[in-house]
């Protein structure tokens, strides 16, 4: 005890700071690090030396800190401490409960161990502050006291006349003993279940807690009911404190002081015993010199030989039966995630959540925006890159993330769970028809007895739920268990275990053969069954490609409810078990990618664990995915909350948004009062401001032109330069002045003569007239305009990237003049200096250096990412089809002749889509019309996107039916009739049965009427005509001419270039599309692509050529 008597005041989470294994240097590490590294020459493997007096002495003192820590628990065990454990600070709040001492001899035990509480403890604090509570509070003092004999004395008073009461209103206390300040430790002893629920304890303590440095100290006095130990255990947890259970009858002590040094204690008892068996068996061999190696895998924990040692299995299995089916972490977070439990932070805040206000003032001549709601509200960035002005309801806030917080702890425990028992070694097993792969191979050989416990855990804990199973073990040569699928019974169960213990190591790694066997035989009727499923462990790399089994699984498991999911268990390689060599090495590292390419290929799970633990799965990264969305939301919920407190106090806030949104501070500093400009001054200040100027040059001249004068009376003074004229108001007003070029002259005495010359100093600045690479910024957030308007502002022209004009001005084009003397054209004297490239049949120089080509490289593959992103968004949801829809006021027509019949499913479901993705959301007033031998409205006049009015349009699409001709006449002239109209949306298969140049002839009437856009949809239609008449309608109103036929192939050829990157301009290339919008996208992104393509080739031209010079120069 000796040892410990400095560190008697400290906690033992601080105690351990000096005195745990790993500050004290006695874990493996440490005793691995003092072993002698050496070769050994016979097997060829490098081994650890160890002397048998280092061993000895780590063992040694290994047993001393166990000791240590055995004599600081008994010392713990004693006086107060048993009783109430340790109490931390020097300012010292007592809160006692008084409920539960209701007889006497209770009574007369609390007092007692009380006032050894106040002699052996809070004696040498510095204040004290004393509480007893029941029903009601009943404080000492008003605030604490500082300690001295008089106020020990009144404490020890107060404790020998505590009443018993009834009730234990523990928060009413808290409430009173928050208030004080001056403490910074807060001993709870409760005797009884408080009357409230722990977690309105727990949320309080920590609302009054947040950013006070206050120790909580929770006792359990001599109370059975497991309820008040577990209040007072999550309210320590909570505020991060420290609990201490006390129980008089049994002799029970549950603290968190002694759960620390008994982990650390059962640590060391484990690392010794490890040590004495491994090192047993070799200083006991017939090695003389008594020198205890260990192999190398010893010191890397190579799981092979030093992994726990499964117990044998010789009795039956244990079968464990479960009436829920498992499912997969994405299926689980379907009812269990953030946006299914309705927590997404959008969801909470869009009720208090509005968009700013702009109205365009007649007066003024411009949009204006309104600033009441920013003063009034929060500002903060939504999920489209929008800023809102939100509206905090604290105690809405508080709530939410009080709920958050409850998510992220069930999101724990499902980790948890999926990280014991054999779900850490097989992950979740979710199908009903299963067959396991099991890894047979000779490098197997050392850990056979994991894989066959690692099979025992599976058949007890997860297949007993199943329909049907098998087990195909393979080396070389695929055993199957049985000939076909099995039913899951007991029996079965039972007898596949028997078959798993008797396997044995042999072969290479067939994976391709056992995939096979289980797909033609198991699996040969997949097109029939639902929720099917391969599970295959293994432990290193197949014989086979990795792309050619990711190829065939496939394509076998496409178009079916069929999956392939891989449990990759790490071991560490043991040359001496088999010294066989498997038929392909990979490292472990390079192991789990090619695994995880061929598990997503068959639409499958990757799991990969070993000795430590489990490294990588995917149904644990999705859950840790949804666990910092939580956390992340909460943060961004607290900066809210701390952005409203700084605004309350009248700080400055710094809104919740990037530095690109520039827009909204700017909007703040329109309220400040600017400064007047300057009146435009007349010609007269100008001269005046002129002489002014040119005094203040003649002032500001070097001091030698100043000092000096000419040696003789008779030299000549240069004269003054006159002024040709005063400039004029006009050209002020036209254009800025130029700065004038900074110079400095020296006057110097010529010899010959009396002449005076002068020099520069100072040369003027030479400004360079080449075009700069300028960076680009493209909007994220997609506008709503066609491919035409977007382009205006977008594309390469306007944002100077064409390549021809930013590198070869009329400067670089190379010239020969003619020489009278010899008779021929010569090139400049310094065109050898520049590299020349012949572009269009004409030779230029090229004057730009390879890191300018890098950067108009990166700036032109941005809007080319940006291009396609766009392109991405017209292929997506309704506007695949239909195109955008740019108006406000639309009449969507729909051909439903007899040939739409086919289709006519499709154009429904995207007619709906449209509905609600573009009408709906979008506002856009519109009306619906169906044609074929006639015309029909849904409504007579356009009207309002309500939900009322969507669902209500849903339910009459989905009346449609296809029968007669095609009369687009018709239909167009019912639909131009509708009044307030701005375009209508045309959608066909074909020609119309009228002749089109009348239909032509006939829109061009009634658009005289009213400037009418009609936007024509081609959809599967491959006659030529027709397609040529739909242009011809959408040019000739100042449309749209669209055509949804490429669009699978496009968002392919989209998605490789966004992933493979452009760098080959040929592959992957868009296909051919019609529809104006996506043609016009197209064409500018094959433009980039060449221009791209030509600056990578100038680049590596130039490089070449520098690399040329510095050779020809000597360097």
């Amino acid at each position: 005890m000796e040892k410990i008597q400095p560190e008697k005041v400290q906690t033992t989470e601080e105690w351990l700071r000096n005195y745990s294994l790993e500050s004290l240097q006695l874990t493996f590490e440490h005793l691995v690090n003092e072993g002698k590294c050496v070769l050994n020459s016979r097997t060829g493997v490098e081994e650890r030396e160890f002397t048998e007096e280092t061993v000895t002495s780590f063992e040694s003192r290994l047993s001393e800190v166990i000791e240590l820590y055995q004599q600081r628990i008994q010392w713990l065990l004693q006086d107060s401490r048993k009783v109430f454990g340790l109490i931390k600070g020097t300012k010292v709040g007592l809160v006692v409960d008084v409920s539960h001492v209701s007889y006497r001899p209770r009574l007369l035990d609390f007092q007692k161990d009380l006032l050894c509480l106040i002699d052996e403890q809070l004696c040498y604090k510095k204040q004290l502050y004393c509480l007893s509570f029941s029903t009601e509070i009943s404080p000492l003092w008003e605030s604490p006291k500082h300690i001295d004999g008089h106020v020990l004395h009144e404490a020890r008073q107060w404790i020998q006349q505590l009443e018993p009461g009834r009730g234990c209103n523990l928060l009413k206390a808290l409430k009173c003993v928050l208030t004080m300040k001056e403490l910074n430790s807060l001993i709870l002893v409760v005797g009884s279940c408080p009357d409230q629920t722990s977690e309105i304890l727990c949320d309080y303590i920590q609302q009054r807690m947040l950013g006070r440095k206050l120790q909580a100290h929770a006792v359990s006095y001599d109370c059975s009911n497991p309820a008040s130990l577990a209040v007072l255990k999550n309210l320590a947890e909570a505020v991060r404190g420290r609990y201490h259970c006390y129980t008089s009858k049994e002799e029970n002590f549950d603290s968190s002081d002694l759960h620390l040094l008994l982990h650390e204690s059962q640590k060391a008892k484990d690392l010794l015993k490890s040590i004495k068996q491994s090192f047993q068996r070799r200083i006991d061999g017939p090695v003389i010199t008594r020198i205890a190696d260990v192999s190398a895998e010893f010191a890397n924990t190579a799981p092979s030989k030093f992994l726990p040692k499964p117990q044998e299995h010789k009795g039956p299995l244990v079968i464990q039966t479960s009436c829920v089916l498992a499912k997969t972490s994405m299926d689980w977070l379907k009812t269990n995630g953030l946006k299914a439990k309705k927590l997404n932070l959008y969801q909470v805040l869009a009720p208090n959540a509005f968009s700013p206000v702009e109205e365009f003032v007649p007066i003024l001549k411009k949009t204006v925006s309104s600033t009441l709601h920013e003063k009034a509200m929060m500002q903060f960035e939504w999920y489209d890159g929008t800023v809102k002005n939100i509206h905090i309801d604290l105690p809405a806030i508080y709530s939410y993330q009080k709920q958050l917080a409850k998510m992220v702890r069930v999101y724990e425990k499902r980790i948890e769970w999926l990280s014991v028992a054999s779900r850490r070694i097989w992950g979740n097993v979710c199908e009903r028809r299963v067959v396991i792969l099991v890894d047979i191979s000779m490098t197997n050989s050392m850990c056979i007895i994991h894989i066959r416990h690692s099979l025992r855990l599976l058949l007890e804990e997860q297949m007993s739920n199943k329909d049907y199973f098998d087990i195909i073990a393979f080396g070389s040569d695929v055993v199957p268990w049985q000939l076909e699928l099995v039913p899951a019974q007991p029996e079965n169960l039972e007898n596949a275990w028997r078959w798993v213990s008797n396997l044995q190591c042999k072969g290479s790694r067939n994976l391709m053969g056992a995939l096979r066997r289980a797909v033609e035989v198991d699996f040969k009727d997949k097109e029939k069954h639902k929720s099917q499923g391969l599970y295959l462990l293994t432990t290193g790399i197949p014989d086979q490609e990795t792309h050619t089994v990711s190829a065939y699984v496939a394509e076998v498991c496409r178009g079916f409810d069929l999956h392939l999911h891989v449990c990759l268990f790490s071991v560490m390689e043991n040359m001496d078990s088999s010294r066989i060599m498997p038929a392909r090495y990979a490292n472990p590292t390079e192991t789990a990618v090619a695994f995880k390419e061929i598990a997503q290929a068959a639409n499958g799970r990757f799991h990969w664990f070993g000795e430590a633990g489990i490294f990588e799965s995917d149904d644990i990264t999705v859950i840790v995915s949804e666990v910092e969305k939580a956390n992340n939301y909460s943060q961004k919920c607290a900066f809210l909350v701390e952005s409203l407190k700084q605004r309350s106090v009248n700080r400055p806030v710094t809104a919740l948004i990037p530095e690109r949104d520039s827009n909204v501070v700017t909007k703040k500093e329109k309220g400040r009062p600017q400064k007047l400009p300057s009146p435009k001054p007349t010609a007269l200040s100008l001269a005046r401001m002129y002489t002014k100027d040119s005094h203040s040059t003649e002032r500001n001249m070097s001091p030698g032109v100043l000092a000096w004068r000419p040696p003789s009376a008779k030299a000549d003074i240069p004269p003054a330069q006159t002024i040709k004229e005063w400039p004029q108001t006009e050209n002020k007003r036209k254009r800025k002045p130029r700065k004038q070029p900074e110079i400095s002259v020296s006057v110097f005495y010529t010899d010959k003569g009396r002449n005076v010359g002068t020099v520069y100093r100072k040369y003027p600045k030479i400004t360079c007239v080449r075009n700069s690479i300028s960076s680009v910024k493209l909007p994220k957030k997609e506008e709503i305009c066609s491919s035409k308007e977007w382009l205006t502002k977008y594309s390469i022209k306007k944002l100077k990237l064409e390549l021809p004009r930013l590198m070869f001005g009329p400067g670089c084009t190379h010239q020969k003049q003619t020489v009278e003397s010899l008779h021929k054209k010569v090139s400049a004297k310094y065109c050898a200096i520049f590299p020349t490239v012949e572009i269009n049949g004409v030779v230029k120089h090229l004057q730009f250096q390879s890191k300018e080509l890098e950067v108009y490289t990166e700036q032109l593959e941005k809007v080319l990412q940006r291009y396609i992103q766009r392109i991405q968004w017209l292929l997506s949801g309704s506007r695949r089809l239909f195109g955008t829809i740019l108006e406000a006021n639309v009449c969507v027509l729909v051909d439903t002749s007899g040939s739409m019949d086919p289709y006519l499913p499709r154009i429904t479901k995207e007619l709906t889509s449209l509905i609600w993705e573009q009408l709906r959301k979008n506002e856009v007033r519109f009306n619906l019309l169906r044609f074929a031998e006639n015309a029909e409205s849904w409504k007579e006049c356009l009207v309002e996107a309500t939900d009322e009015t969507c669902h209500d349009a849903v339910q009459w699409v989905s009346k449609f039916h296809a029968l007669g001709n095609t009369c687009i006449l018709m239909a167009l002239q019912k639909a131009l009739s509708f009044q307030g109209i701005e375009a209508l949306y045309v959608l066909t298969d074909g020609k119309p049965d009228t002749s089109c140049s009348l239909i032509l002839k006939e829109i061009e009437r009634l658009r005289k009427k009213q400037d009418i856009k009609i936007h024509t949809i081609s959809f599967s239609c491959t006659d030529r005509g027709a397609n040529e008449f739909l242009k011809k309608v959408a040019s000739q109103t100042g449309g749209r001419y669209h055509c949804s036929s490429g669009a699978v192939d496009g968002q392919l050829a989209a998605h490789r270039m966004l992933t493979e990157g452009l760098d080959d301009e040929d592959d992957p290339v868009f296909p051919s599309f019609e529809g104006d919008d996506l043609k016009q996208l197209t064409q500018e992104v094959a433009k980039g692509r060449s221009f791209l393509k030509q600056a990578k080739s100038l680049r590596l031209l130039l490089q070449k050529w520098n690399i040329k010079q510095k050779d020809d120069s000597g360097f």
